[in-house]
């Protein structure tokens, strides 16, 4: 890569900087180390280009006490853009874009139902079907993401006559019946939907392969997102059971073993559906095999595994952090 688009880069991540976020590590990392804001400020702007990396993810992936060789198997966000814009081409992402052609495209493997709101607009008997079969119902923005853009409410709070023209006032543009999850789950956090995260590569050759599993974990959240505050945890593939503890994206909170609203044990939790889950994401990862690398997330409930949603730029941060280190020799046959 030209240094060049390295700088590019660099503008790119000050322009979208989470300041307060920076100026918290930034002063955890004093507080934990003796380093000074401008080593840092040097050290991180330095890494940036050199490892193509943002100024946040210097804190997330830990390089403040890295060698170069530890620093150079992280992939940051500009290797991750580089490698999805290859593996997920632009004109074949739109069925991993907009929820409500992913739907129509997978539906035979969700366990739950949505409905777009040019459905609801141009059918009231659906939205009357709608209330009266589902107790709670999820409102979401079709393109949003990162758990942004999200409401659940309870059916009997909604109007069956007024429900779209709500819709339209809050930028709620599908509604999805409530996804039950498995009691175990359910039991280990109960505040929101937690989801498996399994990333997948189909190769040049055409072989399929799966990148890494993760236990995404609410904490007092109705959403599991990394970005919003709450965990994610390394599962084995092989045996489903989650083989380490949960961790934040948060530099300055320290990795959870037991659940710190449940108290639930995280490290040893056996995912229900094994089995079924992995081979739900290899059909589904076969199904449009243009799009060769998706993060998949998968709801376990009492019937089995269902999709949620397919990701065509999925998260570094839920895939490496788990395990603690750098996995871009992942990727590198295909970069």
């Amino acid at each position: 890569m030209t240094p060049i688009r390295r700088l590019f880069y660099l503008g790119y991540y000050f322009r979208k900087m989470n300041w307060t976020l920076l100026r918290r590590f930034m002063r955890h990392t004093r507080s934990q180390g003796g380093t000074g804001a401008l080593r840092q400020i040097t050290a991180f702007t330095a890494d940036s280009l050199r490892y193509n990396i943002s100024p946040l993810e210097w804190y997330q992936f830990g390089f403040v006490s890295q060698t170069p060789e530890q620093k150079a198997t992280w992939a940051g966000t500009g290797t991750m853009y580089e490698f999805q814009r290859l593996a997920n081409p632009p004109a074949e992402r739109n069925v991993l874009l907009d929820k409500r052609r992913f739907y129509q495209s997978y539906c035979e493997f969700f366990q739950h139902s949505l409905w777009a709101i040019e459905e609801l607009g141009a059918d009231p008997a659906l939205v009357d079907r709608i209330l009266a079969e589902n107790d709670r119902l999820v409102f979401k923005d079709a393109t949003g993401n990162c758990g942004t853009s999200v409401a659940i409410h309870p059916s009997s709070a909604l109007s069956a006559d007024k429900l779209v023209d709500w819709m339209r006032e809050h930028g709620f543009d599908l509604v999805e019946s409530f996804a039950r999850q498995h009691r175990d789950l359910d039991a280990l956090s109960p505040s929101g939907v937690n989801t498996v995260r399994i990333f997948t590569l189909i190769d040049e050759n055409g072989n399929y392969k799966i990148l890494g599993c993760r236990l995404r974990i609410s904490v007092n959240s109705h959403v599991d997102n990394l970005a919003a505050g709450n965990l994610a945890a390394p599962v084995d593939k092989s045996t489903g059971v989650v083989n380490g503890p949960g961790v934040y994206s948060d530099v300055t909170r320290a990795p959870e073993s037991i659940h710190p609203i449940t108290g639930i044990p995280i490290e040893g939790f056996c995912i229900p559906f094994w089995s079924e889950t992995l081979e739900l994401v290899r059909q589904a990862s076969l199904k449009h095999a243009r799009n060769r690398s998706v993060g998949w997330d998968v709801v376990i409930t009492e019937d089995g595994p269902g999709l949620i949603e397919g990701n065509h730029d999925w998260c570094k941060l839920v895939w490496q952090l788990p395990v603690q280190r750098g996995l871009k020799s992942r990727l590198e046959a295909d970069e």
